[in-house]
């Protein structure tokens, strides 16, 4: 009898996942991995051939159940000493700010002192649009015993905003004479070169100004905002008598 495909680890997830988790998961999936964007390459549509069958099988409720019945009485009783699957390891890299909006490729090497061959490498693709704390599944095909590597992104400190989720904290500095009269300044954008700022005339030392939409991507689509706290110090005029 042939061997069950582990349709959970083709999609990065463990048996408890939920529905959603299976739905999100092979949706990031299958766009990071789709022959359209590998040059239609045997690899990628072998992949993505698997990911469909997972999701096809684990994306409806009775099969599922079927699936999960099945693996359980294949699954060796009594005293046996199957090798152990490997239990997954979690690592943060850092992007820059401009990489969540166009994507990048890297690479991620795990030291894993469990795995006698050494340290592994694998190669994660960021799509385009990806949030600040989002998780990539990784199967750790050289690690024994299999497992998954859980790469979570987050954004590399820069010195013109602070990262708060998908919003962008950012400080303006305008004399008390721009304070009390308004107009246009500019401040550093996420995506590169200048944004437009409208100062409200009388406005507060302090007081914020909340730019919609021109933060980071959100998970669900959609940018956070930028948040842009005005700082100025009032004029003093001295006199001598």
């Amino acid at each position: 009898m042939p061997a069950l495909p582990d349709h959970y680890a083709t999609l990065g997830l463990a048996s408890r996942c939920t529905a959603n988790d299976i739905r999100e998961a092979y949706r990031l999936l299958a766009k990071l991995h789709h022959p359209d964007r590998h040059g239609g390459s045997a690899e990628a549509v072998a992949r993505t051939q698997e990911l469909n069958a997972a999701y096809e099988t684990l994306g409806d409720p009775d099969r599922r159940r079927e699936y999960d019945e099945a693996r359980a009485a294949a699954r060796p009783h009594g005293g046996g000493r199957g090798v152990r699957s490997a239990p997954a390891i979690t690592q943060e890299v850092h992007l820059r700010l401009e990489e969540f909006f166009r994507g990048t490729s890297l690479e991620v090497t795990v030291h894993d002192p469990g795995n006698p061959a050494g340290a592994e490498t694998y190669a994660l693709d960021v799509p385009p649009g990806t949030a600040p704390g989002t998780r990539f599944r990784l199967r750790r095909e050289a690690a024994l015993g299999g497992g998954i590597l859980v790469v979570r992104v987050r954004a590399r400190p820069d010195f013109r905003f602070k990262v708060r989720g998908s919003d962008l904290k950012a400080d303006l500095r305008i004399t008390a004479q721009r304070a009390k009269q308004g107009g246009i300044e500019w401040v550093a954008s996420a995506t590169g070169g200048k944004q437009r700022v409208e100062i409200p005339a009388g406005i507060a030392r302090g007081e914020t100004l909340r730019l919609d939409g021109e933060g980071l991507p959100k998970p669900r689509g959609g940018r956070g905002d930028l948040l842009v706290r005005v700082m100025y110090r009032p004029e003093v005029t001295i006199r001598r008598r």
